[in-house]
């Protein structure tokens, strides 16, 4: 599966430049966006703008590989949803569990706002637990 990667500071930014995402892509999505974990920047947005349709094996492994991320202590945000992926997620009870943003933009700051939490609570500041 070929990917657009734009790596900043603090995160990459991945665009999945494919109109449809099948269940027979998820072993590849999944490797591809897993590897990021073994990486000094780990956090990921996932920018799905040309993204039409997923099937739904492809949408519970987005909502797995999201928590995988989270549980070590990385960022995994979606952004740029066509409204009709949206919808999709939203019918299959998905969207909710998911952390998406509207604009990349807005994914930037999630990701920044997650990693000045996780630093203050490596700090051991109190009143974040």
């Amino acid at each position: 599966m070929q990917v657009k990667i734009d790596t900043k500071e603090k995160f990459h930014v991945i665009t999945i430049p494919e109109a449809q995402i099948t269940a027979n892509m998820t072993d590849e999505l999944e490797a591809s966006l897993g590897s990021y974990l073994q990486n000094d920047v780990k956090s990921l947005v996932l920018n799905l703008a040309p993204v039409e349709g997923m099937d739904i094996a492809a949408a519970e492994k987005l909502v797995n590989l999201q928590q995988r991320f989270y549980e070590k202590n990385a960022s995994f945000v979606i952004c740029c949803m066509q409204p009709a992926l949206e919808n999709f997620l939203a019918e299959q009870e998905l969207l909710d569990v998911m952390n998406v943003t509207p604009t990349e933009s807005e994914a930037w700051d999630i990701v920044q706002m997650e990693e000045i939490e996780r630093e203050l609570l490596d700090d051991g500041e109190p009143g974040f637990e």
